[in-house]
């Protein structure tokens, strides 16, 4: 079974940066969405960010659209989440997560963001940005 640790949060100023790592163990599918995702306190868990055994850029939400970079490396089966000019509005707990053999990869941009869409998950990582 898939395992994912997430890792990397912690308390920064407004402008501050920080990147969040994630682990993956139990890994084997060949064809995959690997997602991130923070929810707010009182808020609903929202997608940040997404990429797909396909490789090619990125998908990003609005809010990170600029700010945040999505990155793997291949070697040691982590996915980064590099966070730059963070905002006080950025504070949550992020989550990494993993859709394995997606069917309709063609329609990504209509429902990668959805925590639904989503098999295996990290225990997430404390984001606390100050002003």
């Amino acid at each position: 079974e898939v395992q994912l640790q997430a890792s990397g949060g912690g308390s920064v100023q407004a402008g501050g940066s920080l990147r969040l790592s994630c682990e993956l163990s139990g890994f084997t599918a060949a064809e995959w969405v690997i997602g991130w995702f923070r929810q707010a306190p009182g808020k609903v868990r929202e997608g940040v960010s997404c990429i797909t055994h396909l490789g090619g850029t990125p998908l990003y939400a609005d809010f990170a659209e600029g700010r945040y970079t999505m990155s793997r490396d291949n070697n040691k089966d982590t996915v980064y989440l590099q966070m730059d000019n963070l905002k006080p509005g950025d504070t949550a707990v992020y989550y990494c997560a993993v859709l394995e053999f997606p069917i309709a990869l063609s329609r990504l941009r209509s429902w990668w963001s959805g925590p639904e869409e989503y098999e295996f998950w990290g225990q997430g990582t404390l984001v606390t940005v100050s002003s």
